[in-house]
Formats: structure tokens, C-alpha cells, sequence
């Protein structure tokens, strides 16, 4: 397994989807935890970086999840709302989801351009 448990990693066997996100949470408790001792790991990224060592990616891809991805960037390249009316008629669960796409979406945009001014200072 990815995560440590009381200084042992252990071998798991995997049964159902369950198992993985079981793992997932240790995963989210132990960067949580390192956090907690000053350090500044970024939770959602440790999880991705350790999901490939237990788990298809694949796994964690839900239609409902890409369509409502593909909505969020039909309506910002278009710039039109995603339901009918104005800000305060759009339902409250999708101007959450909103929200964490478009951080989502930042966090990449940042890391995307971090890399690139690393690659630059190499040369």
C-alpha cells in the first residue's frame, strides 16, 4: 500500500471498489496528518500521486462527473449560463460544483505553468 500504517507498509488485497476508496481515505488522513507537523501538502495532488499505485485511474471517472466538467467549460468559453436565469436561479448544487471546478481548474493551470518556468531555468 501507498500509506504507512503504524510503521509498516502492508500488502492489501483488494475486493471491491470499497477497498480502494478505504485507501483513499488513508491516504487523505496521512497527508492531513503530515500537514498538521508544518508541512504543506497539497491533498488532492498526494492522493493522484499515490492513486497508481492501487488503482486504475479510470475508477474514479463518473459520467455524470465528465458531463457536468464539459458543461462548466462549454459555458465559460461561451460565457452563458449553464440553466436558465441569472446567477441567483442556478441551482445551489451546481454553483458549488462551479466553485470547485474552477479552483480545480487553477490549481492545474499552476502547476502547469510552474513546470514550465522549472524547465526554463534548467536551460
Amino acid at each position: 500500500m501507498p500509506v504507512i500504517q503504524d510503521g509498516v507498509r502492508n500488502i492489501k488485497r483488494f475486493e471491491c471498489d470499497q477497498d480502494v476508496w478505504d485507501v483513499v481515505d488513508l491516504c487523505e488522513n496521512e497527508a492531513y496528518e503530515t500537514n498538521l507537523q508544518g508541512n504543506d501538502f497539497d491533498i488532492v495532488d498526494s492522493i493522484i500521486t499515490k492513486m497508481y499505485f492501487f488503482a486504475c485511474p479510470n475508477m474514479f471517472l463518473r459520467e455524470d462527473h465528465q458531463k457536468d466538467i464539459q458543461r462548466y467549460l462549454y459555458c465559460e468559453e461561451f460565457g452563458i449560463s449553464p440553466y436558465p436565469g441569472s446567477y441567483g436561479q442556478q441551482p445551489y448544487k451546481w454553483i458549488q460544483k462551479s466553485f470547485l471546478f474552477k479552483k480545480a481548474f487553477g490549481k492545474q493551470q499552476k502547476k502547469v505553468i510552474d513546470n514550465g518556468r522549472k524547465n526554463t531555468n534548467k536551460v
